[in-house]
């Protein structure tokens, strides 16, 4: 995708940009706190995605740059070419919107799990069983090693099982033998934002399956700094260390990253089953059957929605970006220009990064 598409959501700059921005971050704060929802699945769709992901690792470069740097008195220019690359514009509007969201829903998601905890895990498994598209459809798109492409092969099938069975069994234990102890926040909020990283899984849905998803919203709704601040420096860890390992994975290991992560999502649907005791023992379905059945059915829709909306929109920016491609004709200078039209003056200047 090139740098026009990359950057659509940034342009133009004016104040409606700004605060369209604002509505994507809400978008995506909205579908962090519902189990199943993908943030980053949602980010795509808004068009989003690859100005975070871009922004992100250019903070953490220039974080990581500047923590190197400074001690050894080189001076922090090379951290700040690193923020600078930031777009900002685009990046504090959009959270602003997502915590906004955040702390607005939790409440009202919060509430209802409680209150109606058949209904609340029959919708979370339909979205997260129609979610198991995302991997699984991306892992049979993506080249194998040697560039060709292929189905699911046997091995991989395998290495699904397998990897569905260990989070069928983590999920399996009781909430005593996970406790809420500040490694195990720290370390649950690092996984948990992977979720922004990697469309088609859900940052709620993976607390859900540690045991911390109530929690957390209780704490957002009870401002519990302690609590908050341990999860913001897991969570900060967590994007310092996913967000290069994950775009390391899935340019240089994506299918099988695909395959493991269709595996754990899979498996981890047992802590999703309606019906269970306080010791998340599975239990036979009651008279609620029927209203859990159209739960789990709504919240199939939802994500399959987002899903062909996603496809569209792909499918869109491509088709705009062939068109471009064929509208350029070579401009005698080495660069290239649409046909009927002359050369940008100012063509060898560097470029400007796009605002939003």
């Amino acid at each position: 995708m090139g740098e026009t598409q990359r950057h659509r959501a940034a342009k133009p700059s004016s104040w409606p940009a700004h605060g369209l921005n604002l509505v994507r971050g809400a978008l995506i704060g909205t579908a962090e706190t519902v189990p199943g929802v993908s943030g980053g699945t949602v980010a795509l769709v808004v068009g989003v995605y690859d100005t975070a992901i871009g922004s992100a690792s250019r903070l953490v470069t220039g974080v990581r740059l500047a923590l190197a740097d400074l001690p050894r008195g080189r001076g922090p220019s090379r951290a700040l070419h690193e923020v600078r690359q930031v777009q900002w514009r685009v990046i504090v509007p959009l959270v602003v919107g997502m915590f906004a969201a955040l702390v607005l829903m939790a409440g009202l998601v919060e509430g209802w799990v409680e209150e109606q905890p058949v209904h609340s895990r029959a919708l979370f498994f339909g979205l997260v069983l129609a979610s198991l598209w995302v991997p699984f459809s991306l892992a049979s798109r993506a080249p194998l090693p040697n560039g060709a492409s292929s189905p699911w092969r046997p091995g991989e099938i395998l290495v699904a099982l397998v990897s569905a069975a260990a989070a069928f069994v983590i999920v399996s234990l009781p909430p005593g033998e996970v406790e809420a102890t500040p490694l195990v926040i720290v370390a649950a909020a690092a996984i948990a934002v992977s979720a922004l990283v990697l469309p088609g899984l859900s940052g709620s849905f993976l607390l859900l399956t540690f045991g911390l998803y109530e929690r957390t919203l209780s704490a957002v709704n009870e401002r519990d700094f302690g609590y908050l601040g341990l999860f913001a420096l897991g969570a900060l860890l967590g994007l310092a260390s996913f967000v290069k390992l994950m775009q390391w994975l899935l340019e240089n290991r994506q299918r099988i990253t695909l395959v493991v992560l269709t595996g754990v999502v899979a498996g981890c649907l047992r802590a999703l089953w309606p019906w269970q005791d306080e010791d998340r023992a599975l239990l036979a379905p009651d008279d609620q059957l029927g209203a859990a059945i159209g739960f789990a059915a709504l919240g199939f829709v939802v994500v399959a929605g987002f899903a062909v909306a996603e496809h569209i929109t792909k499918n869109r920016r491509e088709a705009a970006a062939r068109a471009a491609e064929a509208g350029a004709v070579p401009d005698g200078t080495g660069g290239r220009h649409r046909a009927g039209t002359q050369p940008y003056a100012g063509a060898t200047a560097p470029r400007q990064d796009a605002e939003g």
